[in-house]
């Protein structure tokens, strides 16, 4: 069965940096994209960043670019979001997804989210 593992979150202060890491596992035959998403209390889940991989584009949020920077090593089935000058604001539960073709069942793409990890901005 395909894992998405998210670790790296945590708490930080106004202007800190984090780095947030999102390792694929399981049988799996590509993956087609990799990328983050937020979630506070009250609100929808909100796209931060993506990257498409076969590509190698990436999309990241007005509310984020030129502070966060989402890569991957491909070896590692892992994608990273570098979050640097980090503001209140940017405290959320940050999902990591993808869109995978698994080993067991090439044909289709299936969307995974990760369990999320906490990042909390506060002084």
């Amino acid at each position: 069965q395909v894992q998405l593992v998210e670790s790296g979150g945590g708490l930080v202060q106004p202007g800190g940096s984090l780095r947030l890491s999102c390792s694929a596992s399981g049988s799996i035959f590509s993956i087609n994209t990799m990328g983050w998403y937020r979630q506070v209390p009250g609100k929808e889940r909100e796209l931060v960043a993506i990257l498409f991989t076969n590509i190698g584009n990436t999309n990241i949020a007005d509310s984020v670019k030129g502070r966060f920077t989402i890569s991957r090593d491909s070896a590692k089935n892992t994608v990273y979001l570098q979050m640097n000058s980090l503001k209140p604001e940017d405290t959320a539960v940050y999902y990591c997804n993808a869109h995978i073709r698994p080993g067991g069942d090439w044909r289709t793409t299936i969307n995974y989210w990760g369990q999320g990890t906490q990042v909390t901005v506060s002084s």
